[in-house]
């Protein structure tokens, strides 16, 4: 869930120089460097999320499927073990991206485009980019996309063959936690995936290109940021009691605020030296200045 967090977090900090990239006309202004962190990060936040929440997936069927087996396994020591390894993969992954200049002068338009135009020296030949685009969908979308199905598939099956007929709190929680997974999959990560497949093997071997339905289908990958939080609210226990305490601590200091502020509105009407009393049923409005004893 930090590992989430931190992703999330990054990507929220690099997204305006994106957002003034695009509203500049697609012209980069920030230099190389910037260029290349801001690209680097924003696939590492889609696959490091994609991989994170299959890491979730995996813990959650070892503890629920097989909780003795697994009692040694599910510790905290292994869990940042393999976030660490997580980034390690990452990082090895994207260094063709990291080793090369990824922004481009289009002299014709006088812009400088950042990772919309990739130069073909990046990778050594055809082979090399149709192994590094098809690597990253294998391995860092459909391989975790099919774990975390099966995961999940045999978590609802074990649940539903040990619960009773109304369920528990803990049950009902678990399988919204799978269908939500199974929905962020499809809705922000599957599209882009497989457009970029789809627009890698156009371009290599046809010559054609999908390259707006890509950047199109990239914005929902942004979208797991947005959603993240309703993962942590069903997968943490801590993180949901937080959430709560603060919807009630915010829900009575609006109760508070109300009753200050009759109580304000109540004392300006005495001091204004008017009044009204409910007397048999009917309003009276008395002035100050004639009762002094109000």
């Amino acid at each position: 869930m930090i590992n989430l967090s931190i992703t999330d977090l990054a990507l929220a900090m690099l997204l305006p120089f994106q957002i003034h990239y695009h509203a500049n006309k697609n012209d980069w202004i920030f230099g190389k460097d910037l260029c290349n962190v801001i690209s680097i990060m924003f696939y590492v936040n889609m696959y490091g999320t994609i991989l994170t929440i299959m890491l979730i997936s995996l813990e959650r069927y070892l503890g629920i499927v097989h909780p003795m087996k697994s009692s040694l396994w599910r510790k905290k020591r292994y869990a940042i073990g393999a976030i660490l390894l997580i980034w390690l993969v990452l990082l090895a992954a994207l260094y063709p991206m990291e080793s090369t200049d990824l922004m481009y002068e289009v002299k014709e338009l006088n812009i400088k485009t950042c990772f919309d135009i990739l130069k073909w020296n990046m990778l050594p030949n055809l082979i090399a980019w149709a192994v590094f685009i098809i690597g990253l969908f294998l391995f860092f979308f459909l391989i975790p996309f099919i774990i975390t199905v099966v995961c999940y598939a045999r978590i609802i099956r074990k649940l539903i063959q040990t619960s009773n007929r109304n369920g528990t709190g803990y049950e009902r929680r678990s399988i919204n936690l799978a269908i939500f997974v199974l929905i962020v999959f499809i809705t922000c990560f599957a599209p882009n995936n497989l457009i970029l497949l789809l627009h890698t093997i156009v371009r290599l071997f046809y010559g054609k290109s999908y390259y707006y339905a890509y950047k199109l289908t990239l914005t929902l990958s942004c979208l797991s940021s947005c959603v993240d939080p309703f993962l942590y609210y069903f997968a943490s226990k801590d993180f949901r009691r937080k959430a709560l305490e603060l919807l009630n601590f915010r829900s009575r200091s609006i109760k508070q605020c109300v009753v200050r502020r009759d109580s304000v509105f109540s004392a300006l009407t005495f001091s204004s030296g008017q009044c009204e009393t409910l007397q048999n049923g009917n309003n009276h409005r008395y002035d100050h200045n004639q009762m002094s004893d109000m």
